[in-house]
């Protein structure tokens, strides 16, 4: 069974894109709303089932962006999983993490806030006050750099001779 045939539910789909935040955004910027976001709470515990670790994966490219694939490097990579601990070990929600780069303590923030944004107590809060800001930032951040890059934009023509 492949990816595309796995049906993909609504929740799924907000998950994906809190994740896809999750893991562009900075470390500081990260703990910064996090804590900021729990409103004076302290940080959960929680117990590791994957301590952060750093890899690498193999970074793919498309030739013309749809032709035939090939391996373009590799690049490096820190993961994590934890479970926040509760009283029933049967309902432990279980936060995961990848992201671009060697910071463990990023992998640790973004993993614990998937875990807290699954559990429907926090989530409306923290997909407020978390998400939805750095989500808004990215995309200003998005849009300057292609405003950026389409500002060098070149029009190139070509101009006929006499009688063709």
């Amino acid at each position: 069974m492949n990816a595309s045939s796995v049906p993909r539910s609504a929740a799924s789909d907000a998950r994906r894109a809190w994740m896809a935040v999750l893991a562009r955004t900075p470390r500081a910027e990260l703990e910064t709303a996090l804590i900021a976001a729990l409103g004076g709470e302290s940080m959960p515990a929680f117990e590791w089932l994957r301590a952060p670790q750093t890899g690498l994966a193999m970074v793919r490219g498309r030739v013309g962006g749809t032709g035939n694939a090939f391996n373009l490097g590799e690049a490096t990579v820190t993961r994590a999983t934890l479970r926040l601990r509760t009283h029933n070990s049967a309902d432990a929600t279980v936060g995961v993490a990848c992201h671009l780069g060697r910071d463990k303590r990023r992998a640790e923030l973004a993993a614990l806030a998937d875990a807290l944004l699954q559990q429907p107590e926090h989530h409306t809060q923290l997909h407020a006050r978390l998400i939805e800001p750095l989500a808004a930032r990215l995309a200003a951040q998005r849009a300057a750099q292609h405003d950026e890059t389409a500002s060098t934009k070149v029009e190139f023509f070509t101009m006929v001779r006499g009688d063709a």
